[in-house]
């Protein structure tokens, strides 16, 4: 359940694990201190998280390697429970191999036109845009300043603004 005051009662989660039961695991993280809402894109649930120390974690760049998908908004849909709280305790889900998830925009950047289904017995690989404005959505393999390892499988194009991904193999 998410809860919101009133004028957000709008909001639904960007990532929505449908095989997760014992696919996937939800981990207990803090944001990093050096997290700069200022600066930062807006992160929504399903962009990818990396750890800094510890069990500390922020959006992926292009030195750390991907962690799992955030589980929380942090001011995406001027929504951030973290800071309405006080407190930098959040979630990541990391994803087993037979794992399945529903992303929807903006946790992925649909503005690209290569989110095709890659066909029978072919996968496409998702990574996470490292840098910029969409730093930690996903993106496909071959985006430029995409992340050098992949975060999950492509399953299927549900809309133009949602994507079915499955864990790694």
């Amino acid at each position: 359940m998410i809860r919101v005051r009133p004028q957000n009662a709008h909001i639904k989660r960007t990532f929505r694990p449908t095989y997760a039961w014992t696919q996937a695991t939800p981990k207990s993280v803090f944001l990093d201190a050096s997290f700069d809402r200022a600066t930062m894109p807006k992160v929504y649930p399903g962009m990818v998280l990396m750890r800094t120390s510890g069990e500390n974690v922020t959006l992926v760049n292009g030195v750390g390697a991907p962690y799992g998908f955030a589980a929380d908004y942090i001011g995406g849909d001027d929504f951030d429970p973290l800071l309405d709280v006080g407190l930098n305790a959040t979630a990541v889900w990391v994803m087993g191999a037979d794992a399945e998830a529903e992303v929807l925009a903006p946790a992925f950047d649909d503005s690209l036109s290569t989110w095709v289904e890659a066909g029978t017995g072919v996968e496409l690989l998702i990574h996470a845009q490292t840098t910029g404005a969409n730093r930690g959505k996903l993106v496909p393999a071959g985006t430029a300043n995409a992340s050098t390892l992949p975060v999950a499988r492509l399953l299927k194009v549900n809309s133009p603004s949602k994507i079915t991904i499955g864990g790694l193999r």
